[in-house]
């Protein structure tokens, strides 16, 4: 049986600057799906792939890590805090934390765990910004404050150095607190950073690790890394409780492996930053636009005019991002074109005129 044309029912051509979630499936990830495929594999990790996973995972974090694919970002989140937390155990988080702003109450409601949040300036925690809630062990009266979580890169944009990651990861080790990094954005953050990944998780002080695949191209699947043996427990019982358990893993896997074993992800990060940074240079100077943050990885945030971004978003999707101020975000991923950042830009100057 052949492909239905009919089948498709939106039109390819079609791009947005919304979040790297709308691109499709990167191609050669789509042939390890393919190529996984034929024939039969056992069922709920006991697969050739998973195993696999677990040594290109060791390449990438060194020898003590262990891999946990899952479903999505949210499952590999809230399974990485409840396997290394006490039921009166808190995070220590920053305000604009994805985990905080974005899971719908997941680490609260299906975990149980309390979220100590934390405003900060530009997304990122500091050992002082940690302190302002990493207070009151053995007081009964309050949720333990156990984990500190980070998220690289954060939700503003902005990226962690191996020296601030470190630095956190030792401050909050000399406090008897674990690290978690949510790295939805990790392989956007190691192009950024210029260095392999262990650089600022294992050989930081990391020591549970969520690694984001989705938003670099995969079908589906994200992956739990413990990096740090003593830090998480129980993994293995968490995932199927909490519905994060796939019985078809080596789709998961298989796709991870490919990605990571190729150097793919790095291919593919690095082109979406550098199409972030094009498209941060082609709207700069433009009348009446302003960016409002450096371009660390590939996200772009600006404020435009008034009544702008609804009319450009009739071409092209993008967020508001705080409507208070009009800020809007632009998100690049890794078959973003320099075409399609050229259309954008150019869509934008045409309706900028009118504003003024």
């Amino acid at each position: 049986m052949n492909f239905d044309p009919a089948l498709r029912l939106h039109d390819p051509a079609r791009r947005g600057f919304a979040s790297d979630n709308y691109a499709g499936v990167h191609p050669l990830l789509l042939d390890a799906i393919a190529a996984a495929n034929e024939g039969h594999q056992i069922a709920y990790g006991e697969d050739v792939y998973t195993a696999r996973l677990q040594q290109v995972m060791k390449a990438h974090f060194g020898e003590a890590a262990e891999a946990f694919p899952v479903f999505n970002g949210t499952g590999a989140n809230v399974l990485s805090l409840q396997s290394m937390l006490p039921r009166w155990g808190a995070i220590v988080c920053a305000q604009t934390a994805h985990i905080n702003t974005d899971e719908n109450g997941a680490p609260e409601r299906v975990a149980g765990l309390k979220l100590l949040t934390v405003e900060t300036p530009d997304g990122k925690l500091t050992p002082e910004l940690i302190d302002r809630e990493a207070w009151g062990w053995g007081d009964e009266h309050r949720a333990q404050p156990l984990v500190v979580s980070i998220t690289q890169t954060t939700e503003l944009g902005t990226l962690y150095s191996v020296e601030e990651v470190r630095a956190i990861a030792e401050h909050a080790h000399s406090r008897g607190m674990l690290l978690h990094m949510d790295g939805a954005r990790l392989s956007n953050a190691a192009a950024a950073l210029g260095v392999p990944l262990r650089d600022f998780t294992t050989d930081a002080g990391v020591d549970v690790l969520s690694y984001g695949g989705t938003k670099n191209g995969l079908l589906y699947g994200e992956c739990i890394v413990v990096l740090s043996p003593a830090a998480s427990e129980g993994l293995v019982y968490l995932r199927k409780m909490n519905m994060q358990l796939a019985s078809k893993m080596r789709f998961v896997s298989a796709q991870l492996v490919a990605l990571l074993e190729s150097g793919l992800w790095l291919e593919s990060a690095s082109h979406a930053n550098a199409m972030a940074a094009r498209l941060s240079d082609a709207v700069s100077g433009m009348p009446g636009v302003t960016l409002t943050r450096p371009v660390a990885a590939n996200a772009v945030f600006a404020i435009l005019p008034p009544g702008v971004a609804d009319r450009l978003r009739e071409v092209f999707r993008f967020y508001d991002w705080d409507n208070a101020t009009g800020e809007v975000r632009w998100m690049c991923s890794f078959d973003t074109t320099e075409a399609d950042v050229d259309a954008f830009a150019a869509a934008l100057a045409g309706l900028l005129p009118a504003a003024s």
